[in-house]
């Protein structure tokens, strides 16, 4: 009979509910949100295979005849479309086809739902697509072992996939090879709470006023090593959570608090491993991998004969070079380090987000500690080397520059932070001292990449004028060499941050125009909330009114975004297209008046 002295000894992978013959096994959630064996002794005929069939318990038991040493490969998917969908480079997809194509089954996770995670074993293609991706939190993997053991015995060719405790939970289960099974682990450095997840939806659902109807983790479309946690709501809104701001990731990476007890000393890091293959992340350095477009590279660890010779089927279908395991390890400590034990007081976390709102506790008890003086100087020289290049040592934007950021009473800059205005050559600046710089991040001034240019940027603001700028995600934002910003009195330009924009940017702004995260500019991109003071004779005919460019959205070379429209998140404007009226998310739009082509569109910056 399974008896737990300490959370830490339980694993949760749900063999000894598959092994019980009396049904004897169930799982109940404790305050966390993981599942935990509870017997009930009335069934329990003291068989002792619960016992045996945990891998925890019986680790050095379990069968293993894998490499100390693997292979290790870096890979990418060659259908753009399945690595863009999937969390690296898409060799889950790679390794699964072939196995429901000669009518084998395939089994992982899937969200149902209510965003929780099941462990399921299917042989239809279209599941794929919800397997696809990995979920980050500690899936219901009951009945799973029992499917594949009867799948096995019926000559059943399986591909089983699961974290490498359920893997080592699989091979105790079934004990002994099959030579119809093929496995694969997905390198982990740990599991996340199921409850403290549902809380962080919760969270989400309030701040947006609408039901998720669509989770993407690790999504590329701001690039993959934003390790953005994509979700969209009901009423067309979409959040891009990139990693420096999402209030899951922070609690679950920096404190370390999400985790499920048994990760903070997990018996199956190391090798050999238990899987014929395992796949996860390949993070190298800018340059030092071919195959990197920031789009997600895949690692596949090769353990096994087995694995090694399925890996030379599905060759055709990628793009792969060898690596060193060191460098492998060196991306991925996960592979031979537990996770450091929580920084923050558990007890207190998972009792405090029961009654309060996800964000109030994570800001409260996961804060970033406070930079040292030392941190501190960095900053200040960072900054000090960083306009000496932008202003190319000419001693007039040197001078804009200290005046700006040290003595106009406009500007809130922060040189501590790096939140501060760098001037290029070449720019006009016209701050009222009545005006209001709001510096949440950097921001740049007539950035060219032509050292001769000498290509006029204006900025202007009158009184009661405000910018403000940035956030912790994007670090800044930027007007590129050309641009002409006037901000009217008593109006308000609100950029999230991301990307400077390009050549001859116009931005006109008399009441309000808020440009979401992540948004990319093209050349001789217009942005106006008004038009000019002219009154036309139109029943209802407004000259300004308010403009909301939302998140990661494309404006391509040439278009005009006119007064009241608002762009729905992730959209793109075609080149030279006019917008004078508001459009959807996710949609491609081109022409005057600018009209849908495309719908349901994701696209990578």
């Amino acid at each position: 009979m399974i008896i737990l002295q300490a959370k830490s000894d339980c694993c949760g992978c749900n063999a000894c509910g598959d092994i019980c013959p009396r049904n004897a096994v169930t799982f109940e959630s404790d305050n966390e949100g993981f599942l935990y064996p509870r017997i009930d002794e009335g069934k329990c005929v003291n068989c002792g295979l619960c016992n045996k069939v945990c891998p925890i318990e019986n680790i050095a038991d379990i069968p293993n005849g894998n490499s100390p040493t693997p292979v290790t490969v870096a890979a990418v998917h060659k259908n753009n479309q399945i690595r863009f969908d999937s969390t690296s480079g898409g060799m889950f997809t790679a390794l699964a086809e072939p196995f429901i194509k000669e009518d084998g089954y395939v089994g992982g996770a899937v969200y149902t739902g209510d965003w929780n995670v099941k462990q399921i074993v299917t042989n239809d293609i279209e599941d794929l697509k919800r397997l696809r991706s990995s979920k980050y939190i500690q899936s219901d993997a009951s009945g799973y072992y029992r499917t594949i053991k009867e799948l096995l015995d019926s000559e059943q060719k399986v591909l089983a996939v699961g974290l490498p405790c359920q893997i080592a939970a699989l091979r105790h289960f079934l004990q002994k090879d099959y030579d119809n099974l093929l496995t694969i682990d997905l390198i982990c450095r740990y599991i996340n709470s199921p409850f403290a997840y549902r809380k962080y939806l919760d969270y989400l659902e309030d701040e947006y006023k609408s039901k998720i109807v669509y989770i993407k983790p690790k999504n590329k479309e701001l690039g993959w090593r934003k390790l953005t946690h994509k979700v969209v709501f009901e009423n067309g809104s979409t959040y891009y959570g990139t990693f420096q701001v999402d209030k899951f990731m922070k609690a679950s990476m920096q404190s370390n608090c999400l985790s499920r007890p048994a990760c903070y000393d997990c018996k199956f890091k190391g090798f050999p491993r238990f899987a014929d293959i395992s796949i996860g992340d390949y993070w190298s350095r800018k340059g030092e991998n071919e195959l990197d477009d920031d789009t997600g590279t895949s690692v596949v660890l090769l353990n096994s004969a087995k694995g090694t010779q399925y890996f030379e089927r599905i060759k055709r279908k990628i793009k792969s070079n060898e690596v060193p395991l060191d460098k492998v390890i060196a991306g991925n400590p996960a592979l031979v380090k537990p996770l450091p034990k929580e920084s923050i007081d558990r007890e207190t976390f998972y009792e405090r987000i029961n009654k309060e709102p996800f964000d109030v506790v994570v800001d409260s008890m996961c804060k970033f500690p406070e930079p040292s003086l030392k941190r501190k100087m960095v900053t200040v020289l960072k900054v000090i080397k960083r306009e000496l290049s932008f202003s190319r040592c000419h001693i007039f934007p040197i001078l804009q520059f200290i005046r700006l950021n040290f003595f106009h009473p406009a500007v809130h800059s922060d040189i501590w932070k790096g939140n501060v205005i760098f001037v290029s050559p070449h720019c006009d600046i016209e701050i009222s001292r009545k005006a209001s710089v709001v510096l949440n991040g950097y921001l740049t001034l007539g950035n060219s990449p032509f050292k001769h240019s000498k290509l006029e940027t204006r900025i202007r603001m009158q009184d009661g004028a405000k910018l403000e700028i940035g956030n912790l995600s994007t670090g800044g934002y930027g007007f590129g060499y050309g641009s002409d910003v006037e901000i009217f009195s008593g109006a308000a330009l609100i950029s999230k941050g991301g990307p400077s924009t390009n050549m001859n940017t116009t931005i006109i702004c008399q009441r309000k125009i808020v440009i979401g995260e992540m948004v990319a500019i093209g050349r001789n991109v217009t942005i106006r909330d008004n038009n000019g003071g002219h009154l036309i004779n139109i029943n209802g005919y407004r000259d300004a009114q308010p403009v909301l460019v939302g998140e990661h959205v494309w404006l391509c070379e040439g278009c005009t975004v006119m007064s009241g429209v608002k762009i729905g998140d992730g959209t793109i404007v075609g080149a030279h297209s006019v917008v004078n009226r508001s459009l959807p998310p996710h949609v491609v739009v081109s022409g005057n008046p600018a009209a849908i082509g495309s719908e349901g569109i994701e696209w990578k910056m």
